[in-house]
């Protein structure tokens, strides 16, 4: 006889009983017998007649485990609690759940509730705004709980990475890669924990979620009104925000802020024009990341910049064709040598500034990838210099008949820049290989990775087999 799934058992067992041996899960007693009263099912711990099925914790004391074994002999239907925890989750009422804990705040609900794997998302998020932190508290046990609830929710940890999950760099990832507005709301309202990044010092929790390119204004509004100046620079060059807000932070006159801004596409020319006006850093960051037209260059010029200042302009991967060509006729070197390694250039315009003959232009002529390869085989033959060779030897554009000429000059220089150069023959990069003073370049060559990618790969399967 087929046994009956638990949902066919509690809709045919009206005035029944269930009988539930261990201990409880994510729903309490009370809250099982709530349940099943609504579909006239009764619950008891002791073996009696009436009882319809048996549901089971996965750990039973010994005598529990001797009911248990009754209950098989005589034929009674078995089932595990955590089957049984997923239909109760299927059938819970939202809105009447989360009234009633508001009425009561009662976190012990709330943080067994977010142990359940269950409940939906939406549900989940709600709850977790509804969690209060213990921040009076360092490392309490029960938010490092909820935090791992989240984690194991949301990222896709591996059987041998189980150890992320208690690392707070996890959820600084998490912060990171949310894409649900809702959750980085919650997120916010999380204890506001500083990770150590590499350049860049410490970084909060709060920073990391500002700069979360699915913020919406729910979530812009509650983090201004944090009124963390971290906050507010971490928004400002976030490229989701828009004008309106922009120009909030830039009332604020704040250094940092500003910096920011200076990084953000959607400023407008009101703003671009007044961050002109300020300190360096501001000016070198507004100079290398912002869109420049001819109108913006006006702008620019009209600040009368010292030339080296000015000279950053020339790094930008954003300048519209004609302003390039305005730019290459200015009498400033560096600008030119910036402009000559800007792969953002066409043919011509490399062309046109090897044309105006500035000899320190070259290597970076030599290294532009966007270069042709007519100007990369002239400036090998024309111009025997060690700059010019070590440059062309890192080129991914230079014709392999050259990067095997200086191959063969056996120089460490050029080895040494030839080792990240993923367009090298592969029994030329073999050999440099076994050069261990070339490790970090090689590290830095798509080729020699993917390789050793490949490898491991292999190992892996071949341990697994």
């Amino acid at each position: 006889m087929r046994k009956q799934t638990l949902s066919e058992l509690l809709a045919s067992s009206q005035g029944k009983k269930l009988l539930f041996l261990g201990r409880e899960g994510v729903f309490t007693k009370e809250e099982i017998t709530r349940f099943l009263k609504k579909i006239n099912i009764t619950t008891t711990s002791n073996y009696e007649e009436g009882i319809v099925g048996v549901v089971e914790h996965h750990k039973l004391n010994p005598v529990e485990e001797d009911i248990s074994c009754k209950a098989y002999d005589e034929s009674v239907p078995l089932y595990k609690l955590v089957d049984f925890e997923k239909l109760l989750s299927e059938g819970i009422d939202d809105d009447e759940l989360l009234m009633g804990i508001k009425l009561s705040n009662d976190q012990d609900r709330i943080f067994r509730l977010l142990s359940n794997i269950n409940i939906d998302d939406g549900l989940f998020v709600k709850l977790l705004e509804m969690y209060v932190w213990h921040e009076d508290e360092e490392d309490h046990t029960s938010d490092r709980d909820v935090i791992t609830y989240v984690l194991r929710r949301y990222i896709d940890i591996k059987p041998n990475e189980e150890d992320l999950l208690y690392s707070y760099l996890t959820l600084r990832r998490l912060a990171t890669e949310a894409t649900n507005p809702k959750m980085l709301m919650a997120l916010i309202r999380f204890p506001n924990f500083s990770f150590l990044v590499r350049g860049k010092g410490k970084v909060t929790l709060r920073e990391t979620i500002a700069r979360n390119e699915y913020l919406n204004n729910e979530t812009m509004t509650k983090l201004t009104s944090l009124r963390d100046v971290k906050v507010d620079a971490a928004m400002a060059c976030n490229p989701c925000v828009k004008l309106p807000l922009l120009q909030i932070f830039m009332a604020k006159n704040s250094e940092k802020i500003n910096e920011a801004l200076a990084t953000n596409i959607n400023i407008d020319d009101i703003i671009f024009e007044t961050l002109l006006g300020k300190e360096d850093r501001v000016v070198q960051l507004l100079l290398w990341s912002q869109p420049i037209n001819i109108e913006r260059l006006v702008l620019i010029d009209a600040q009368s910049l010292e030339l080296k200042l000015f000279a950053i302009i020339g790094a930008n991967w954003h300048l519209k064709s004609e302003v390039i060509d305005v730019l290459i006729t200015r009498d400033n070197e560096v600008l030119l040598c910036n402009l000559a390694a800007n792969d953002t250039l066409s043919v011509v315009q490399l062309e046109n500034i090897y044309t105006r003959g500035v000899v320190s232009s070259f290597e970076y002529l030599a290294i532009n990838t966007a270069g042709s390869v007519e100007m990369l085989e002239m400036l090998y033959e024309k111009y025997d210099e060690s700059e010019i060779r070590i440059a062309l030897a890192h080129n991914k554009s230079t014709p392999e008949a050259i990067l095997r000429e200086l191959f063969d000059r056996d120089e460490f220089e050029i080895h040494q820049s030839m080792a990240s150069n993923a367009s090298l023959p592969m029994e030329l990069l073999d050999i440099l290989k076994v050069d261990t003073r070339l490790q970090n370049e090689l590290s830095q060559n798509e080729i020699f990775v993917k390789e050793y990618e490949t490898v491991l790969d292999y190992d892996k399967k071949a341990v697994q087999f």
